[in-house]
């Protein structure tokens, strides 16, 4: 097993990751998960820590479009009915959007309880669970309503990726890949020379949580270079929020996919650069139809990143280097 110091917490990788926290010292645990993680991981993680049998198991639906307030609301009212107090904790068992909503309503309760990030999902390990970022959509835009807060520790179980499709662990790539253009030229020339099945992926979860830990640590609130993670998420988001709207959410790995290929269009790199980067996600990801630019144009006007009415991005000065407040008038785009 391995494990990585993030600021105030703990990061557990491996096959006994699952059994490295003292859930003995709280009140009352209670257990998020969704119809997939229900199914597939709850046995396993209460098999790895009998302490967590009587937890309070809630179930939310899986999907984007399920992270809402509406969500939140539940998940209040069950920790309230069941009378769970400050001495309480939440784990928060499943991909990006438990984690998101749990660690927002853990945050929120009673001004805050305790919570455990335990990742299911390629996405969540090597990004959702680093950082304290949490959150909920609103009207229509992706993350509005959210908080910096962190977990207690995050527990990732490389196992889980097992229960995946294979649709949902490539999409889960694209934050692998971000990784590696904005911080480490070394790991985007492993991934452009091994075939997909045969990546390890304790080693590459490992590689990945690090970049963002480092990312983050020098820069928790993201005043400065934290920022470089949005590269490929300002039209990432959009796109994303453009098929919620539309009703036929997609997978958010294939969103940031699609806004890599658009900022790593639009940064400082050479164009054998932007073609190496275009091939490669052409050629091993099924991605949905890409939107016209002008209809991502509103959700982009609300991009929380915004300065001064100018659209901000994170791009490319070189792959493995990246550079962040890059303003830009809508025309431009």
């Amino acid at each position: 097993m391995r494990t990585i110091k993030a600021s105030s917490y703990l990061v557990n990788i491996g096959e006994n990751a699952l059994s490295q926290f003292d859930f003995s010292s709280y009140s009352k645990i209670s257990i998020i998960v969704d119809e997939n993680t229900s199914r597939l991981c709850l046995k396993i993680l209460i098999k790895k820590n009998c302490l967590l049998k009587d937890s309070l198991i809630i179930k939310i639906k899986s999907g984007e479009e399920y992270k809402t307030i509406k969500t939140c609301l539940s998940i209040w009212k069950q920790l309230t009915e069941n009378n769970f107090d400050r001495d309480s904790l939440l784990i928060n068992l499943g991909g990006g959007v438990i984690g998101d909503i749990g660690g927002f309503c853990a945050s929120t309760y009673k001004r805050g309880i305790d919570f455990v990030q335990i990742p299911t999902s390629l996405l969540a390990m090597t990004d959702a669970s680093v950082g304290g970022k949490s959150g909920i959509d609103f009207i229509g835009f992706k993350n509005q309503i959210g908080i910096f807060n962190n977990p207690k520790s995050v527990l990732i179980y490389p196992a889980f990726l097992n229960t995946l499709s294979d649709k949902k662990l490539k999409s889960g790539f694209a934050e692998v890949l971000k990784h590696a253009l904005i911080a480490n030229i070394k790991l985007w020339k492993k991934l452009k020379s091994t075939h997909f099945d045969k990546l390890d992926w304790e080693e590459i979860i490992y590689t990945s949580v690090e970049i963002k830990k480092s990312i983050v640590q020098s820069d928790p609130l993201e005043k400065g270079d934290r920022k470089k993670l949005n590269f490929g998420h300002t039209f990432g988001h959009a796109i994303e929020s453009y098929y919620l709207e539309k009703k036929k959410p997609i997978l958010h790995g294939d969103a940031i996919f699609m806004g890599i290929l658009l900022e790593s269009e639009m940064s400082n790199i050479t164009a054998i650069e932007k073609i190496e980067i275009k091939k490669f996600i052409l050629a091993n990801f099924d991605l949905p139809n890409l939107p016209a630019k002008k209809e991502l144009i509103k959700f982009i006007k609300n991009d929380k990143k915004n300065k001064d009415c100018k659209i901000s991005f994170s791009l490319l000065k070189n792959i493995g280097d990246c550079t962040t407040n890059n303003l830009f008038q809508l025309d431009e785009l």
